[in-house]
Formats: C-alpha cells, structure tokens, sequence
C-alpha cells in the first residue's frame, strides 16, 4: 500500500492510484469526486486516432488542416510555428509532448466532436470524458468545460492502455508512444526525478513514465502509468479549488509532489527496503 500526505483541504481532491497489474487500490482519496481537468481529455482524442490509424480509416502522412473558428494559442507550439501543415502523426505527438491546443482542435476537426465525445462511453466511463474543442473564452452558450473526470476512471484508463486493452494493444502502444515525449513534470511527476524532455527510456531508477498533465488557473491534474524496478502503478492525481478566494497552486503542486515521492518509493522497492531495515 501507498500511504498519501495530508492533502489541502481547500482544494476539491481526486486521487486513485492503482496496481497496473492487478487493478488493485494502493491508494485513494475522494477518487469518485469529478473534477474540471483541463487537458486530460485528450488522452480520449489519442486514443481515436490511434484507432482511425490501426483501422486504416486515417493515415499517418494525412495532412491536418485548422479552421479559422478553431485557432488558439497557448499551450503548445504548432501556433508558433511558421508551417502548419504537419501530418496526423506529428499533431498527436504534439498532443502528447506539449498538450497543444491548436494541434488538437485540428484533430477533433479530423475525426469529429461527436465520435471524440464517445470514446470514453464506449470504454465504459460514465463520468470523464473529453467534451469540447479548447477554446481562447468558454462563453455560457458553450460547454461547461473542455474535459472532466474522476480518479477511479482516469486512473483505470491509464492502467488499461498501459495493459494494451483499450480498444486493442497496437492502438494503446500508439498512444503510449505519443505519451512518452510528455515534458511536462511539474506535478506529480516532478518526484521521479527524470530528465523532462528525455525520458522514453528508463532514465533514473529505473523508472518508466508516460504520462497527461492538465493545468487552468483552478486545477491542476497528473495521470500516469509509472513502472519501476519493484511495481508499475496507475496514478490520478487531481485538484480543483474554482470556489476558491486563494489561488492554491503553490500548495497543491505540494502535495503533488509528495504523492508522486511515495510513488516513486514503491515503484523503486525503497519503501519495502525502508520499512524491512526499520
């Protein structure tokens, strides 16, 4: 078992983390409560194109296009760029390493809100789901959020792609390949200790992460399939504070942090050596 820290109670808490072999509960805290999780979501976009890639149905050479009404800026670096033809395969890695906005409208553009919307159902998730293109104003005529969910089915999904049984193994080693090019370890992540921008490969300890983040000013959110030398684990980490008066940033990613150290503790055998030699 994992032992979590006391988490700031000012902030809406969502936690599960989960053996990646067995599906058991290591550790938890409100896992049921749905949160706003920014970019989570668009692990469900991946997951539809890796799908349309597996079945043919798009090409990984296949050029995106970006209608004018879907263009934002932000997170992500296609809006930077001067050539914005890049082929489906390098948007959804765009996708997975910098969480891009744009390269993700272009992609629900592709393969449609609608079917997007219906990935997590049809995988049997009832409360956590991508809902809507990223948009520069959410106005009260549009979607209450870009995506939502609960620990107990993000850290279920992560457990499932990471086993090769959302909709079939060569779609899940698709996302699981754009995934590993994540830079973002400022959360719960950041307690691996690995190199950002270079950790395909067992970096440190041992460790293998793949890994979505999802940051507004309200929540920040870390799901992820870690393995190490001793276990694998399935984590979710999410935290929302919108009713807040305080911006608890500082606070969250703390306790953050120290999910993702008691993590790293079980994954590495650290903990089981620490608890054997006291």
């Amino acid at each position: 078992m994992i032992a979590l820290p006391e988490l700031d109670t000012r902030a809406a808490w969502s936690v599960r983390i989960l053996d990646a072999d067995t599906g058991r509960p290591l550790a938890e805290h409100t896992p049921e409560v749905q949160c706003e999780t920014a970019s989570i979501g668009k692990i469900f976009l991946l997951l539809e194109v890796a799908r349309r890639l597996q079945d043919g149905s798009l090409s990984e050479d296949q050029r995106i296009s970006i209608p004018d009404e879907h263009r934002v800026a932000d997170s992500g670096l296609l809006y930077l760029m001067r050539d914005q033809r890049l082929t489906v395969h390098d948007a959804a890695l765009l996708v997975g390493a910098v969480s891009d906005n744009l390269a993700t409208n272009a992609l629900i553009h592709l393969c449609g809100l609608e079917a997007v919307r219906g990935v997590a159902p049809s995988l049997g998730y009832t409360r956590t789901s991508l809902l809507d293109y990223i948009r520069n104003e959410r106005t009260p005529d549009l979607p209450w959020t870009p995506s939502y969910g609960t620990a107990a089915e993000l850290a279920d999904v992560m457990r499932r792609i990471g086993a090769g049984d959302a909709f079939s193994p060569a779609v899940c080693e698709r996302v699981l390949s754009w995934l590993a090019a994540g830079t973002d370890t400022s959360m719960t992540a950041d307690s691996f200790l690995l190199d950002p921008l270079a950790h395909v490969e067992a970096e440190y300890q041992g460790m293998v992460l793949r890994h979505k983040t999802g940051s507004v000013s309200f929540a920040r959110v870390d799901v992820g399939l870690l393995t190490g030398p001793a276990a694998r684990v399935a984590y979710a980490v999410a935290a929302n504070w919108k009713e807040s008066p305080a911006d608890l940033r500082a606070p969250v990613i703390d306790d953050m942090r120290a999910i993702g150290e008691a993590i790293r503790a079980h994954v590495t055998g650290r903990a089981r050596d620490e608890a054997a030699s006291s």
